[in-house]
């Protein structure tokens, strides 16, 4: 664990993400008392892929009472269309 302080972190911020999103451990004290813990966020951007959104609307359909037929579909998205004109 590597602890920095407050002025030493906000001249050196670049560096300090850099280490804590490599596993670092990065605290940030104030007068030798810390306060807080620098982390990388979770990347969430592969949580889902299309297939497991495909394979989750199949096994999920939508109700019959929300279907609509392509040509239904494409005269809302023209009265939108209109109405934004």
């Amino acid at each position: 664990m590597r602890s920095v302080n407050v002025l030493d972190a906000r001249n050196s911020l670049s560096k300090l993400v850099t280490a804590a999103s490599e596993g670092e451990d990065i605290v940030i004290s104030k007068r030798g008392r810390p306060l807080v813990r620098l982390v990388p966020v979770a990347d969430e951007s592969s949580r889902f892929t299309g297939e497991q959104a495909a394979r989750w609307l199949t096994t999920h359909p939508a109700p019959a009472y929300s279907s609509r037929s392509t040509d239904e579909l494409d005269a809302q998205i023209a009265e939108e269309r209109a109405a934004w004109e």
